[in-house]
């Protein structure tokens, strides 16, 4: 059995358990030892981290050519118009490289939000719309990137789930320890080569 930690990562929590500047860590709010990141969230953005004691279960979750689906709930500034959001369903360009189609909708602000503090920096005069937004990628800054790309930056983002496993009613800064089964480990397979002699073979006359 795994251990799998859900942690409601607050924001200005930096997603390690130390820090030389002294900020906020997964120190403050995980105590369980022996556990380690499965995966990235920024300083700056909120929600769903995994953490886990096995290191296949660990690889699974965070290795990006698994394709594991992430959402996030993001709040960007302006009144979204639909048909700028199908540039990232058809994968937008970036800097990096193209991106893999994403999953996107317009929605209402999730019901049981939790206030972020210090709150974001609204401005009267300019609409802010919320989006839900569905990767299987996990480059830097992707997501803000990709809003900012089609005119529209990002002012919150809240990763709601990665694969099966999602926030629910976790509120910032609690955790939830789940225990999760893992197949055993594959024996090797040793195969005998082309003209190999066996240990026993027929002696020579």
């Amino acid at each position: 059995m795994a251990k799998l930690i859900l942690l409601n990562k607050p924001f200005q929590v930096m997603p390690q358990f130390t820090d030389e500047q002294g900020r906020t860590t997964l120190a403050n709010y995980v105590t369980t030892k022996g556990v380690y990141a499965a995966g990235r969230l920024d300083y700056d953005s909120e929600g769903l981290m995994l953490l886990t004691d096995n290191g296949q279960l660990q690889h699974q979750i965070a290795n990006p050519k698994k394709k594991m689906t992430k959402r996030y709930w993001v709040q960007v500034e302006g009144d979204v118009d639909d048909v700028r959001l199908n540039e990232l369903r058809k994968g937008i360009v970036l800097k990096d490289g193209p991106c893999r189609p994403a999953k996107v909708e317009i929605i209402q602000e999730p019901k049981n939000l939790w206030p972020r503090t210090p709150p974001i920096r609204e401005r009267a005069s300019i609409p802010t719309t919320w989006l839900s937004i569905s990767i299987s990628e996990g480059r830097n800054r992707q997501v803000r990137r990709m809003t900012a790309a089609i005119g529209y930056p990002t002012l919150r983002l809240i990763r709601y789930s990665i694969g099966d496993w999602a926030l629910e009613s976790l509120a910032p800064g609690d955790t939830k320890l789940l225990e999760v089964n893992m197949p055993a480990p594959r024996k090797p397979v040793h195969r005998r080569r082309p003209n190999q002699r066996s240990s026993g073979g027929t002696k020579r006359r």
